[in-house]
C-alpha cells in the first residue's frame, strides 16, 4: 500500500438546484425580488451558495458539523470561519499568514483578501469556486401582500404590501470548480475538500426559511479529472450534465417533468475522466 499522502485532483461540479414556491436568492437592489436577468432567468449569488456552507460550518452546536466533524475526525480549532459576522478586522489581521491558514477553513478554500492588507502578502485566490446559478428557461415571480405585527400603536396587525416574492418553478444550475494549483498557496487540503463536498447536501435542507421554504439539490454533480492538471474540458462536462427544457424553453416551468435531466456522462467523456459521483447520495 502506498503511503504517498492523498492530493487533491482537479475537478469539476454542477449543482441541478430545483425553486418551487420559493425565493432562491433576493436581489437587494430590487426589494429582495428573486435575482433576475434582462432575458428572464434566474439566478443564484455564489456568495449567497457559500454563505450556507459557512454557516453549517461555524455552527459548532449544530448536527451537520457535529456529524461530519465526527465522521472525518475534523478539530474545531482548525475549521473556523473566516467570513463569521463575529470576526473582526484587527483579529484576523493580528494573524501571523500560518495562524491564519491553520485556523480559517473557508480562507484556505475559497480564498481571502483579508490578510494581505497592510502587508506585503499577495491576495490568495481559492482552490474552489463557484460560478453563478442560472435557471434553465425564465422564472415566474409571484409577489403577494401579507400580514405582519404592526408597529403602531393601538394596532394588532398591519399589512406587508408584496413583500412576499417567490419564484413559482424552476430548474437552477450552478457550476463549481476545484483548481489544485492554488492549494499549496491558500493552506487547502484534501480534508478541506472532503468536508466542503459532504456539507453541499445539506446547504439548503438546513437552512430554510419563510421565503425559501422549498429550495433542493436534486444532483449535486462531482467529476474528479485523471490528473491534478486535468484530462477534460470543464466545459464540455457541464454541457453534459446540463437539463433541458423539452418544450416551450422561453416560457417558466410549472414541474420538474418539464425538464430532461440528465444522469450519466457521455460515453466519450466517460473514459477521459472518474466515474461521476452524486453527492446527493450520501
Amino acid at each position: 500500500m502506498s503511503s504517498e499522502p492523498k492530493q487533491i485532483m482537479r475537478a469539476t461540479g454542477r449543482l441541478v438546484i430545483e425553486v418551487i414556491n420559493s425565493n432562491p436568492n433576493g436581489d437587494p437592489d430590487r426589494e429582495s425580488d428573486p435575482r433576475q436577468r434582462p432575458d428572464g432567468l434566474g439566478e443564484i449569488s455564489p456568495v449567497s451558495f457559500k454563505r450556507k456552507l459557512r454557516d453549517l460550518v461555524e455552527d459548532k452546536e449544530g448536527p451537520v458539523w457535529m456529524t461530519l466533524a465526527s465522521e472525518l475526525s475534523l478539530t474545531p480549532e482548525e475549521f473556523g470561519i473566516l467570513e463569521s459576522r463575529a470576526s473582526t478586522l484587527k483579529e484576523i489581521r493580528d494573524l501571523d499568514e500560518k495562524e491564519f491558514i491553520k485556523r480559517y477553513w473557508d480562507g484556505r478554500v475559497f480564498g481571502n483578501t483579508e490578510l494581505e492588507k497592510g502587508r506585503k502578502l499577495p491576495v490568495k485566490t481559492g482552490v474552489v469556486q463557484f460560478g453563478l446559478g442560472v435557471s434553465v428557461a425564465p422564472i415566474e415571480i409571484q409577489r403577494l401582500t401579507t400580514t405582519n405585527p404592526s408597529v403602531q400603536e393601538g394596532k394588532s396587525v398591519g399589512m406587508a404590501p408584496m413583500a412576499y416574492r417567490i419564484v413559482q418553478h424552476g430548474i437552477y444550475c450552478m457550476p463549481f470548480f476545484v483548481n489544485p494549483s492554488a492549494a499549496h498557496k491558500s493552506g487547502c487540503t484534501v480534508k478541506d475538500i472532503e468536508l466542503l463536498l459532504a456539507l453541499i447536501p445539506h446547504a439548503y435542507a438546513h437552512s430554510r426559511s419563510y421565503v425559501r421554504p422549498n429550495v433542493e439539490i436534486l444532483h449535486a454533480w462531482y467529476v474528479e479529472h485523471k490528473s491534478p492538471i486535468g484530462s477534460c474540458s470543464d466545459f464540455k462536462l457541464i454541457d453534459a450534465l446540463t437539463p433541458m427544457k423539452r418544450e416551450q424553453p422561453d416560457s417558466a416551468s410549472k414541474n420538474r417533468s418539464e425538464y430532461d435531466i440528465p444522469k450519466e456522462l457521455p460515453a466519450d467523456l466517460q473514459t477521459k475522466v472518474a466515474p461521476l459521483r452524486d453527492l446527493m447520495e450520501f
